[in-house]
């Protein structure tokens, strides 16, 4: 006869089944540890090693300071980071309109917070960018977007405090400028944008993400640094763009390429029959 499986097996087993039924629902808490134990009859160490191996199947995830939950199925959305330059709405960095079209076109539905917007010294980080000096006071645009309800990008725009005084005083109203910043810009201050810069970092998330996200203590996100150049190469502005990267894929195309195709072609073998 085989032997036995080892109990925290069985126990993981049988949560497993549980959460493939639909009776453990994706995204919630498990039972915590001492009301598994009494379900189960079985020891703290039994439990802990039952959820480290659903931990590596995948199925759950511990989040610190909140419990173990059920991992939910996401469908990742697709973002291109390389568009015409000029216009500067795709991927980071892009505005409430262009979004809620793109989300779209994937048969997902879009939407995004009120803008949170404040007068705050220059991060070190950003200064650099805009080339300012840290600490000299900037415009933040602060908002969250969400595809199918689902927490998906923390994105924060700034912009130096020079294009308040000029006469951009809608970078102060905390509401979405739905022709997009890059176009007011152009029309109420002449200036455009001739190209932008990316720069993508990974990185654990912080406190805030974690929570925002429901991200487990090692996952991992996209940083996007977007800097956008005027006519007279001067940054205009720096947008950051946080990515969970359970959630999200980032595409970059260079010279003549087709458009990306989001639905299989129908037919026997696709192409070629």
């Amino acid at each position: 006869m085989p032997a036995q499986q080892p109990m925290y097996h069985r126990i993981a087993d049988d949560l497993g089944k549980r959460i493939e039924s639909g009776e453990l629902e994706r995204g919630s808490q498990l039972p915590t540890e001492l009301e598994l134990r009494e379900a189960y009859g079985a020891s703290r160490n039994t439990i802990r090693d039952a959820i480290k191996r659903l931990t590596s199947q995948g199925l759950v995830e511990t989040r610190q300071g909140q419990g173990t939950y059920v991992t939910r199925v996401i469908d990742p959305f697709v973002t291109v980071l390389s568009p015409d330059p000029a216009i500067g709405v795709s991927g980071a960095g892009e505005e409430s309109a262009t979004y809620l079209s793109r989300v779209s076109e994937q048969h997902r539905e879009a939407s995004a917070s009120p803008p949170k917007v404040e007068v705050m010294p220059c991060p070190r980080e950003i200064a650099l960018r805009l080339r300012i000096n840290p600490g000299d006071q900037v415009i933040s645009r602060h908002q969250v977007r969400y595809i199918d309800e689902i927490p998906w990008l923390l994105q924060t725009s700034f912009y130096p405090l020079k294009l308040l005084t000029a006469g951009a005083t809608r970078l102060l109203i905390a509401e979405d400028i739905q022709e997009g910043t890059v176009e007011y810009l152009a029309e109420t201050l002449q200036l455009k944008q001739i190209g932008y810069r990316d720069w993508v970092t990974a990185r654990g998330p912080d406190g805030n993400e974690q929570v925002f996200f429901g991200l487990s203590h090692d996952a991992a996100v996209f940083q996007v640094f977007r800097t956008g150049f005027d006519q007279y190469q001067t940054p205009m502005r720096v947008t950051v763009t946080v990515y969970p990267v359970d959630r999200n894929q980032l595409v970059f195309n260079f010279g003549d390429v087709p458009d990306l195709q989001y639905e299989q072609a129908e037919g026997p073998d696709d192409a070629g029959e």
